[in-house]
This record gives structure tokens, C-alpha cells and sequence, in this order.
């Protein structure tokens, strides 16, 4: 037995070297929760995040329901297919377990949640219970407190399954193994928001210059594109470690799409109303702009936030902007007969580029502008469907379309501010 404990807590060491390894906060959030299921071997579990939001003109620390896994849910979906669920946020008090674990910085360990002591002060919501049919039985809750004593979030474990599959209670010594892997991942964490913060501030800079480009939209178009890249992958049988690699590096090059608009003018980018013609040929500048911040190219995050910066305004049909030019000297690359910039057609477009395009449109669409209304659902995705061909890869709007109850979800973990 001691040599199973032993052999679990240098799993948890090693998970820390792993977790460094990722750049983006949503997908270490999610490799957390799945590690944190499998050092406990437990069947499903969530995680939240603590964020402070203003209500009724004062500030507010809530937990909000970040990610959710479950593993004999899966098993009942189609191939490549997620697992929705709701979005919502939990007072930090002690009424819920997971407030109560955030309000007082305690594991909570639960061998039967329809058995809870009466004298306890949280109680068990059963509504996920009755609307998926799924019985919740032992749970495991815990806090994610950095080194400055302060909540980042919550992450609850549930259902830990022995050897036959039968659902038992979590043990003393699990409590013990999720204590240690809570203070790796926290330190995980604490990196990764800092990584998180440094790129919305140059967002912020962008936002200062472009009221259209928010922390919210850029999190979305991120969001939009990682699930459509899960999809593509699935579908060509990517190996799951470069898949997961890669969506690290594309969720954080996306946030950064549109970062050449600081060079913009203002004139241009707070006009209450569309471009002239000559208006819209600056602004197709920044594309060259924001490819240019990329320049050193010392990393594949420098390598396709690049590549994103430069393309996701070129389309499939050959239109679009700005074509075969080089972003650091202006000489165009590649030429047609008129001496100007060929436009790259199709595949030429890197995939990256062209998951990005289908992301920042769809998401303009669905938002208000100074210049418009955000249209209706039912418009959007008309929109979407006639750009097959002209604007989109048409093989990643099938793939839109597939995904389209987890470009939602994305869409609900996001609102506009």
C-alpha cells in the first residue's frame, strides 16, 4: 500500500513539469479538472474559477461553474462529441458545498450526497441528477489557494470508482494525494493568469483604440476556435498529444488576432459608421501590423499568432486581404499580372487563418457595433451557411455547424461585459 501512495505523489510531481508545459488558462483549467479525476479515480467532476463581478454597485466575489467532465456521460455520445452543460455562478457562503469549501478554505469529502448530515450547513443540488439521469453519490471538494493565501477557484471530484467500477467514498489518503496535487496546480495557475493577464492588457491597449475589440470577444473567437480545431482533428485523427499542444498554442495566437489595430488610426477605428472605400484600405493594414509584432518568430506561439494576425481576413475563394506580402518589408511575396500582391486561395490559407475567420465573424455577427444591432441567431447562421465556399473553408463550416451547441457554450461562458 505504501508503495501505491508513494507511486501517486510521484505522479502528481511529474503532473507539475505537465502542467508548466501549458500556456493557456482555459486549457490548464481543463487538463486540472481531468488530472485531479485521475489521481483519485473518480468518474466525473468540475471545476470553478473565482471571479469578482459588481452587483448593485458593489464588488462581489463569486465562484463561476468554469468546466464539467464525466466519463460514463461520455460514453453515451457520438464519437468526437462533448458534453454540454449550463453556466452559472455560486455565492461564496456556506449554503452550497462548493461556497462553503471557498468560504472556508476546508476539503469537504462526501461519502453519500443524498445522505448528507442535517446539521450540515450546505445542502446538495439534485437538479443535474434528475435532468441527466446521472445519480451523484461521493464527492471530493477542495480549494485552489495560491501562495498569497488567496481563492482561485474550486474543483470538485465525484463518483471515485474501485477496481470493479463500483462507486465507493473517497478516502483519507485521497484527501491527502488531492492536497499535494492542489498546490501544484494552483502554482500552475497562478503562471497561468499572469500569462492570461499580460495578453488582455494588450488587448485593453487595442480596446483603448477599438471599442469592438474586448477581453469578451477575443475569449470567445479563442473559444470558437480551439472547439472547431477539436473537432477538425478528431475527424483527421490528429495524435491527442499534438492536439492538445497545438490548441494550447492556437487558444492564445487567437486572443491576439486583431492586435495590429493599435497602429490604426483613431479616425478610423472609433468612426460611429462603415469605412469609405479608402477608409477600408488603411484598415487592412493592421493585418500587416499585427503580423509585424511577430517578427523574432522564436517559438510556435510566435509562429502562428504571426501567421492568425496576417490571414484571418483572407478568404477561400482567392478575395480578401492581404495576400502574398511579407509583413516586415511590405515586398510582395508573390505577384499576379498586375504586379500587386497575388491573394492566396483555399488550402494556401493556413488552417489557423481560415478557423480564425469562421471564429471573428461569426462572433461580429452575434454583437452589437456602433454601426448595428447584433442580428438574430436565425440570420447569423444563414450568413454563415451562404459564406460556405466565397468567405469559409466549407469543410470547417460543416465542422461549425457540428460543434454548434459547444460554440454556444462558449459563447455563455463569455458574455459581453
Amino acid at each position: 500500500m505504501l508503495t501505491e501512495e508513494k507511486a501517486d505523489l510521484k505522479a502528481i510531481i511529474e503532473l507539475e513539469l505537465e502542467f508548466n508545459k501549458i500556456q493557456d488558462l482555459d486549457i490548464l483549467l481543463e487538463r486540472i479538472l481531468l488530472e485531479a479525476r485521475n489521481v483519485v479515480n473518480a468518474d466525473a467532476g468540475s471545476i470553478y474559477v473565482k471571479q469578482t463581478i459588481e452587483e448593485q454597485g458593489e464588488k462581489v466575489d463569486k465562484l463561476f461553474f468554469k468546466y464539467a467532465q464525466n466519463d460514463t456521460i461520455k460514453k453515451t455520445l457520438p464519437p468526437g462529441q462533448k458534453m454540454i452543460y449550463s453556466v452559472f455562478s455560486v455565492p461564496i457562503n456556506q449554503k452550497s458545498i462548493s461556497g462553503y469549501c471557498a468560504f472556508t478554505g476546508n476539503v469537504v469529502n462526501i461519502p453519500d450526497m443524498y445522505n448528507i448530515p442535517e446539521d450540515a450547513p450546505y445542502s446538495f443540488n439534485s437538479s443535474f441528477d434528475k435532468i441527466t439521469g446521472y445519480k451523484t453519490i461521493s464527492t471530493l471538494t477542495f480549494p485552489l489557494i495560491n501562495t498569497d493565501n488567496r481563492l482561485l477557484g474550486v474543483i470538485q471530484v465525484i463518483n471515485k470508482k474501485d477496481e470493479e467500477g463500483n462507486v465507493v467514498p473517497f478516502t483519507e489518503m485521497d484527501q491527502f494525494i488531492i492536497t499535494h496535487f492542489a498546490t501544484n496546480a494552483t502554482i500552475a495557475l497562478q503562471r497561468a493568469y499572469i500569462t492570461r493577464a499580460m495578453i488582455l492588457r494588450m488587448i485593453k491597449m487595442s480596446e483603448l483604440r477599438d471599442p469592438k475589440e474586448t477581453g469578451t470577444h477575443v475569449n470567445r473567437v479563442a473559444g470558437y476556435a480551439v472547439e472547431i480545431y477539436d473537432r477538425w482533428a478528431h475527424n483527421k485523427n490528429i495524435p491527442v498529444d499534438e492536439r492538445e499542444s497545438f490548441r494550447d498554442i492556437l487558444r492564445i495566437a487567437s486572443m491576439l488576432h486583431d492586435v495590429g489595430k493599435v497602429a490604426i488610426s483613431d479616425v478610423i477605428l472609433k468612426k460611429p459608421a462603415r469605412f469609405t472605400q479608402e477608409e477600408f484600405m488603411i484598415m487592412q493594414h493592421h493585418t500587416l501590423y499585427g503580423a509585424g509584432l511577430f517578427d523574432d518568430l522564436n517559438s510556435a506561439l510566435d509562429n502562428i499568432s504571426r501567421e492568425i494576425a496576417l490571414t484571418h481576413h483572407e478568404n477561400w475563394d482567392g478575395t480578401g486581404y492581404p495576400g502574398w506580402i511579407n509583413p516586415i518589408s511590405r515586398i510582395p511575396e508573390k505577384t499576379g499580372e498586375d504586379g500587386e500582391p497575388r491573394r492566396r486561395t483555399g488550402e494556401e490559407i493556413p488552417l489557423t487563418g481560415r478557423i480564425v475567420a469562421i471564429a471573428d465573424v461569426y462572433d461580429a455577427l452575434c454583437s452589437k457595433r456602433v454601426y448595428k444591432e447584433p442580428w438574430s441567431e436565425e440570420q447569423v447562421l444563414e450568413e454563415m451557411r451562404q459564406l460556405a465556399g466565397s468567405k469559409f473553408d466549407p469543410e470547417l463550416i460543416n465542422i461549425f455547424f457540428e460543434i454548434l451547441p459547444n460554440i454556444k457554450q462558449t459563447q455563455s461562458l463569455y458574455p459581453e461585459e
